[in-house]
């Protein structure tokens, strides 16, 4: 963990706080890490109910904070902020009602919270310092495909549903779990890519 939290200066938030002590490295990405875990929450329990899985604002979350952050950080924070929820936090989508701990990665969302670590580190790599712009939307495309193929293919086969059953199969899977939300996808994949290069845009004028 204390590796991952050794930011690189070539991340936008690397670049936004920096600090010169390993101490004040590990400090700074500390707060930022609990920061961006605090994000999730919030991104979290903003959602269209539906079902097996609500939309959320969690990808956007996971997107910006991986391309901000990096993947090391990024995908650290996203961890962190799963962490919580198999403590017992109710900081994942559907606690309340169901409860928190590390039976909620048996149901349906499960699948989509560890993609959501996947996601943010191939964010992280495709934003740093110096990336074009293409290599940064596709990158951000990238991590969003992955993270749906990783949601998709737990609730088609693995996820505990209603009546004991595992998994839905790929037809409902797709149907239920990536088709409803593609449109919302490019949204928020387009919105995150286009913040973190603004970002690097107003450090590019400061310097």
């Amino acid at each position: 963990m204390a590796d991952m939290l050794s930011l690189q200066t070539s991340t936008l938030a690397g670049e936004l706080f920096p600090a010169a002590q390993p101490r004040s490295v590990v400090l700074r990405n500390v707060a930022l890490a609990v920061a961006g875990s605090l994000l999730m929450v919030a991104a979290a329990k903003v959602k269209v109910p539906f079902w097996p899985v609500p939309m959320t604002l969690q990808t956007l979350a996971v997107l910006a904070i991986g391309a901000a952050y990096g993947s090391r950080l990024g995908a650290a924070t996203i961890a962190l902020y799963i962490a919580y929820g198999l403590a017992g936090l109710p900081v994942f989508t559907n606690t309340p009602p169901v409860a928190p701990g590390p039976l909620y990665l048996a149901g349906p969302t499960g699948g989509f919270l560890v993609g959501f670590v996947l996601a943010a580190a191939i964010a992280g790599w495709a934003a740093a310092r110096g990336a074009s712009f293409a290599r940064m939307i596709g990158g951000i495309l990238l991590a969003d495909v992955v993270l749906m193929a990783a949601g998709c293919l737990w609730l088609a086969l693995g996820a505990q549903m209603a009546g004991g059953v595992s998994g839905v199969g790929f037809a409902k899977a797709f149907a239920f779990g990536v088709q409803p939300f593609l449109l919302g996808e490019a949204l928020k994949i387009s919105i995150a890519a286009c913040l973190v290069a603004a970002g690097w845009s107003v450090l590019g004028r400061r310097g």
